[in-house]
Formats: C-alpha cells, structure tokens, sequence
C-alpha cells in the first residue's frame, strides 16, 4: 500500500513538472519577437547589397541573403528627429508636430509603445534615445548597452542588458537597438582599411582631398554599424531567440554631406530596409514596393495581430513582407523645414516609383545649413569649403550653384538619373505629369493642415516632459 502511494506521488510531481514545463514551451502560432536595427545618417547607397562599392558590409548583405530587401523606403524629412517620430507614430511631420529637427512631438499622441503593449509586446529601446521623451508618450523600457548621445566621441556598447531583455520573459518583444553609427564627428571604427584616393565617390560630389578623408572616416563608421548589426545577429542565434524572431535593419536618412541629410534629394530622403523572418520572408528576396517610415509602426501592429489604428497616416505594408503583394503605396511624400538647422528654407516633395516633383517654397532665397556651410568658421577645411574654393574640377561651380540657388520648380526621372542633377522642370513633354504631381502633394499638404512656408518659423522653446 505504502508502496503503491510513494509511486501515485512520483507520477503526480512528474504530471506537474511536465505540465509546467509545457506551459513555458511557446506555442507553434506564438507571436513573433521582433528586432529593429537602426542606422544614424546612413547613405544606403554605400551598402554592398545596395550596390555600394566602397566596402563590404557582410552581416547586413548576409541579412539580405537570409530575407528580402526593400529599395524605396523612403523617409519624409531627411533629418534624424522628425524621421524617428514617424517611425513610432505612424504619422507624418506635421501631424506628430516634429517638423522641424528637434522640435517635440504633440504631447497627445500615441506610438507604437502603447499599440504593440496592447497586443501582449514588451516594446524597448537602446541606443541613441531622440525621441523617447515625454515617457507618457513614448512608453519604451529603456535598456542599457548601445550610446544614446549621437554625437559622442565614442560609441561603446556592450550586449548584456540587451540579452537579459530579450530573455526575461515569454511575452513577446519588440526591441529597438538605436546605433548612433556613422553620424557625425566620425570619430571610432578603423580608417586604416580603406585608401582614400581609392574610394568611388558619388556623382553629386566635388572631388577634393578634404572630401575623401572626411568620405575615409564616414565609411569606417559604415563598417562599426556592419559590426553590430552583426553581433546583434550572433546574440539571437546564441540565444535561440532567432527561430521565432523578426530581424529588421533601417537605414534612416542619408549622411551630413552636401545635398543628402537636411534636404529632399534622393542622397537624403532615399533609405534602406531589410526584412528576416524565418519562414515568412523568401531569402535573397526584393521588392520596389514603395513605403515610408511612417507605414512600419501600422506593419508592427499588423505582424502582432493587431487592427488598423483610425487616424495614422501610413499603412501595413506586411502583405508585400509575405508576398502576396508587390505594391503598398502609389507615392512617397516629403517635407523640409530648415530651422534650426539654418535660415528658413521650405520645401516639399511627392514621388512615384520613377518621377520625383520637388518645390522650394522659397527660391529667391539661398539654402544655408550651418553645420556644413558655418558662415562664421574661419578655417574653410570643410567639405562644402572645399567645394566652394575648388578651381580644378569644372562642375565645382555647377554643383555648388545647384546646392545653394535652386528653382521653384524641380522634376527627376530618379531612374535614369539617381543623382538627380538633370531638372526636367521645364521640358514639355512631362507638363501634364509635373501637374498632377503637384495637384496630389498640394492636396497632401492640405490634408495634413501643412501650410507651407509659413511654418518654417522659430517656435517658442516648450519645457521638456519628463
């Protein structure tokens, strides 16, 4: 009898422990964990899976080999702080009130905090912290490892806290890993790989041994972001998280040189995405699909079960993620608003998938940006100094004029030419497509209550919400 009883006893403590140990298995349909890696002032065209031929980025090209890769991402305003607020809110500039770089958002929104945590969703965030203020509305944990300050002369991080993150619990994830890499001072990484009379420079550029050593010291930070997003990739396989996790690599807006950050050229509004998901994403995939920044926070809402949320401006584009659609959207805005980063200068674009409308909404004005173009800078050994003095190279002139005096009216076929250095504003045969054009973006810009120039202004300066 004794017996019989010690054995009833055994099976009832294995009963339980299997049962619990069940109950920590995730189920086959749980909800994926989701990792976004993002860049800080990257020109995507300098990644090898993007065509780049400067360097080789092996863990970003392998994450392309794995999953499928987007070549129209594009973000509305070309600057760190506005692109960052609409990757969180789903909304564009004007609506989430960050029009202008470092102005705040409105303080009665909601981001993707409070839809994805919801849905079930741990949402946290490392790494460079712009835009994670007021908690109230971005509600993000806060997880140590990457350098929130992108203008630290270091970028030292560490993966500790970041792996405790990410297996503390069974509920799902989404966790933002913020790199500060390659924005400028461009002060880490490893100059030594690369020779600097070697380097491929873009088509937009004047060639001069200024711009290729600061080029030198950019694309070394190119190859530190490489690195993690490497490491980040060996950290979910170690872990086993990435069987069941969505890795996601953006690329934000382009780099601190002329023409690209802080204007609506294609070198700054043009971005990349790569998408790994295990099973759901064919390897070594792409799309033209065109999307925005502002159609991921609706995309994560999607991936995690959720309904469409009334009021935000993007749009999920996860059927083009899973293939069972090519296409998400029929044209890609963008705003500039040049204070506080430089005299006021508005501008406004709309694109399809070829043609690109842009209009300076103030060109008997000059553009001016004062952290490449510093009026009050004694030394001229700068990139655009360089370009301004340079008397060698015959399109000095012509890129410099480009830059700073520009037409009311600007009109690119981006596909025969990329660099947009041919305007087709005045040729006849695209007036019919040039107007339509601007009936959509004035109609845009009506809706989003944008009223153009007159919002290029100093705000007074609002205490910031803790």
């Amino acid at each position: 009898m004794l017996e019989s009883f010690k054995i009833c006893i055994i099976l009832n403590v294995f009963i339980l422990l299997s049962t619990a140990a069940v109950g920590r298995r995730k189920p086959a349909d749980a909800k994926p964990n989701i990792v976004i890696i993002m860049a800080d002032d990257l020109d995507s065209r300098q990644l090898s899976c993007y065509g780049g031929q400067n360097l080789k980025t092996t863990h970003i090209d392998a994450l392309a080999k794995d999953g499928l890769k987007f070549q129209n991402l594009i973000a509305s305003e070309a600057m760190c702080v506005p692109t960052r607020a609409s990757l969180f809110t789903g909304l564009y500039p004007v609506r989430h009130g960050s029009f202008q770089n470092h102005k705040p958002v409105y303080d009665n929104l909601k981001s993707v905090g409070h839809y994805l945590a919801g849905l079930g969703y741990r949402v946290g965030l490392t790494g460079k912290d712009h835009v994670t203020k007021p908690k109230s509305i971005f509600p993000f944990d806060i997880v140590e490892g990457f350098e929130p300050n992108c203008v630290a002369p270091t970028d030292d991080y560490r993966l500790d806290d970041v792996k405790k993150y990410i297996t503390a619990s069974d509920k799902p994830y989404c966790l933002f890993v913020m790199s500060i890499n390659p924005h400028a001072p461009w002060t880490v990484g490893d100059t030594t790989e690369f020779d600097a009379a070697k380097l491929k420079l873009p088509a937009n550029w004047v060639d001069t041994p200024v711009t290729r050593r600061q080029f030198v010291k950019y694309l070394a930070e190119v190859r530190r972001l490489d690195d993690q997003v490497g490491e980040i990739n060996a950290l979910l396989k170690q872990t086993g998280q990435d069987k069941n996790t969505i890795l996601i690599f953006l690329g934000e807006q382009g780099a601190q040189f002329p023409g690209a950050k802080w204007n609506l050229y294609d070198t700054g509004q043009r971005s990349s995405m790569v998408v790994k998901w295990p099973g759901k994403v064919k390897p070594s995939s792409e799309t033209r699909a065109l999307v925005q920044y502002e159609d991921i926070t609706p995309t994560l809402i999607d991936i995690a079960g959720g309904k469409p949320v009334a009021g935000l401006d993007g749009r999920s584009f996860l059927p083009v993620i899973t293939g069972k659609s090519k296409e998400a959207r029929n044209y890609a805005f963008g705003i500039h608003n040049n204070i506080p980063e430089g005299d006021p200068y508005p501008i406004r674009s709309i694109r399809d998938h070829r043609y690109k409308l842009i209009l300076n909404l103030t060109p008997d004005k000059q553009y001016y940006n004062r952290f490449m173009m510093d009026r009050n800078r004694k030394d001229r050994n700068t990139v655009w100094f360089s370009w301004v003095d340079d008397i060698t190279d015959p399109n000095a002139k012509k890129i410099t004029d480009r830059f700073q005096n520009r037409p009311a009216v600007e009109f690119y076929d981006t596909e025969k030419d990329p660099f947009e250095l041919k305007n087709l504003a005045a040729d006849p045969q695209y007036a019919q497509r040039i107007a339509g054009l601007r009936t959509k973006l004035e109609g845009w810009m009506k809706e989003q209550g944008d009223e153009g120039a007159a919002i290029d202004r100093v705000y007074p300066k609002k205490q910031e919400a803790k």
